[in-house]
């Protein structure tokens, strides 16, 4: 596939509690903003929130999986969470190729994950390289 700038694709994810259960065992991230409805109710956000690595796991997917797609990896990456993920959203991430460099298989995404209500929840911008069998970078 060639890639250019203007290039788009999405992906979803319905967040729930056993994807919160499944990252706590992976990272060790047991925040009791995740598990402990007493604690969070205490605070501005009311209800159990999900990881925020769980909506940057989503671009991961996104620019393994779809575009630049497989053998693509980040190089940098810059996050804002403009607002929070609670455990029953269903997350839609949008990653558009801002700019790409052929020659180098290398380029600038932007990203905008939305929550059902069409709420931002994660907005951002990373440099992405794509490996490619066989080619010499």
């Amino acid at each position: 596939m060639i890639i250019e700038a203007g290039m788009s694709t999405s992906r979803a994810l319905d967040v729930t509690a056993d994807k919160v259960n499944l990252f706590a065992e992976i990272t060790g991230d047991y925040n009791p903003l995740h598990f402990d409805e007493a604690f969070t109710a205490a605070t501005r956000f009311g209800k159990l929130l999900a990881q925020g690595g769980i909506a940057t796991g989503l671009l991961h997917a996104l620019v393994a999986m779809d575009l630049p797609g497989p053998g693509s990896v980040f190089m940098t990456q810059q996050w804002s969470f403009p607002k929070p993920v609670f455990i029953g959203d269903r997350l839609t991430a949008i990653g558009t190729i801002k700019s790409w460099r052929a020659a180098r298989s290398m380029g600038v995404m932007e990203f905008d994950v939305k929550n059902q209500h069409g709420e931002t929840v994660l907005k951002g911008e990373a440099t992405v390289f794509q490996a490619l069998p066989g080619a010499i970078h």
